[in-house]
């Protein structure tokens, strides 16, 4: 176990599977304690399991970023627990709208803006005042190189991480006065369930994503955390966003 994080409190949404849970036990294993959200509780105590087997501590909450309540008692019950908390990961997102802009739904379009834009603006807005009650924190709004070079058939959730970095970059602004950093994290290709699914299901995706980024290969889940990290960390850095792709965006 480290020290980096000794003593923080951190909640990460979506923190049960794929890259949140990374970033869950991986906070926890730098002395963080852990609050893992997501919409099943059966999975974030999974998670707060391995976090526990390790000597870290963690906490288990269910919350659907696209339910303002579950975000309001998912506060509620943080600060019941550790009575602070110094770190909010908004890492929750789904694409339940890929394909053509003419073929999409309002009912995905709606599902889509609720739980990657309006669930991630409602819990830092809400978690934010208090915060600054305890002399500050920070927040890391989890993007995806989309945001930045918008792929066709992706067209609504990259709309919402482009809009997601916008409000970055206002909160950035509003609460620097309460001493909290807001940052984003646009990463490019890494190994997840839904990365490592798609490659097996579509020919040549792999491949695809292997070959336009300057690092030519796919990152595993675990070398996105030190971007985190360093986002966490008492850097002298708000209101940016930093890229973790490989050199995709330097390569286009």
């Amino acid at each position: 176990m480290g020290d980096k994080f000794k003593d923080k409190v951190v909640i990460v949404t979506g923190g049960s599977r794929g890259l949140g849970r990374a970033i869950s036990v991986g906070f926890a294993r730098e002395g963080a304690q852990v609050v893992v959200a997501s919409r099943k509780i059966a999975a974030c105590q999974e998670v707060v399991a391995l976090i526990e087997k390790a000597g870290g501590i963690g906490m288990a909450h269910a919350a659907h970023m696209g339910e303002v309540a579950d975000l309001d008692a998912l506060i509620a019950a943080a600060y019941e627990r550790f009575g602070r908390v110094d770190v909010l990961v908004n890492n929750a997102g789904i694409n339940v709208a890929l394909g053509p802009l003419s073929e999409i739904t309002t009912t995905a379009f709606d599902k889509m803006v609720d739980v990657n834009l309006k669930g991630a603006w409602y819990l830092a807005s809400r978690l934010a005042p208090r915060m600054g009650e305890h002399g500050g924190g920070c927040v890391i709004n989890m993007l995806s190189v989309a945001a930045l070079c918008t792929p066709a058939y992706s067209g609504i959730y990259a709309a919402t991480k482009a809009a997601l970095k916008a409000l970055t970059e206002v909160m950035a602004q509003e609460w620097a006065p309460w001493n909290i950093r807001v940052n984003a994290l646009a990463p490019g290709s890494y190994h997840s369930d839904l990365t490592d699914g798609a490659i097996a299901a579509l020919p040549h995706y792999g491949e695809g994503m292997v070959t336009a980024a300057l690092i030519p290969r796919i990152a595993e889940t675990e070398e996105i955390l030190n971007p985190v990290f360093y986002l966490a960390s008492e850097a002298f850095t708000t209101g940016i966003t930093l890229v973790a792709d490989g050199g995709l965006m330097a390569k286009r």
